[in-house]
């Protein structure tokens, strides 16, 4: 990897963290992030709900557990205790990311997010369908020209394309995909909202 790819990754990777720093600020306020007032929000944060709050409270469990053994180490306490509070917050961030920032069906786009790591446009004159479509898909296998965004491994919307979109990783990587499967909490309800504003013959 060169020093100009390292740097960009690392812009990205900043980015990302002031965006889930951000969203904590928006979840504390009840506030969603790019949601106009013409536009749809759809939430898909729920089904992972449980696991982000079991992994905090766990990360607390120790966070308190590690203090009390490094109590009477000091510098390695700080040190510590500064981590643990760091990955506490991380946790929350993500999923405060994945809340505040959720699908929108706007009237000319529909925006696919995944918490901070993910905002795809996908302009509505695109879209051929849109079908519930409960999938589990695999994470180590992939298929070219298709995009799952699973949420608790789990998609439960696919859209097909008339034309491909790009999409952009967290590291920068492009794709061109055809198909993309996402996840919602009201995955019927979503589907009807996006079929509303496609043509009658899509």
């Amino acid at each position: 990897m060169g020093i100009g790819a390292f740097i960009a990754q690392a812009r990205r990777l900043a980015a990302h963290e002031g965006r889930w720093m951000a969203s904590l600020g928006l979840w504390v306020a009840r506030r969603s992030h790019g949601v106009g007032d013409a536009d749809i929000a759809v939430g898909y944060a729920r089904a992972q709900a449980p696991t982000a709050y079991g992994l905090v409270f766990v990360f607390v469990v120790e966070t308190v557990g590690v203090s009390f053994m490094l109590a009477a180490y000091p510098v390695a306490h700080l040190a510590m205790l500064l981590l643990d509070l760091y990955t506490v917050f991380l946790v929350l961030g993500l999923h405060a990311a994945a809340v505040t920032r959720p699908h929108v069906v706007g009237p000319d786009e529909l925006r696919i997010r995944r918490g901070a790591r993910l905002d795809l446009r996908i302009p509505l004159e695109r879209i051929a369908a849109a079908r519930y479509d409960l999938r589990f898909p695999d994470a180590n296998k992939s298929e070219d020209g298709v995009l799952d965004v699973a949420i608790a491994s789990q998609t439960s919307i696919t859209i097909e394309l008339t034309q491909t979109v790009t999409t952009v990783s967290l590291l920068g990587r492009r794709a061109e995909v055809h198909t993309v499967r996402c996840h919602a909490d009201e995955p019927q309800t979503a589907v009807a909202a996006i079929k509303k504003l496609l043509p009658a013959d899509s």
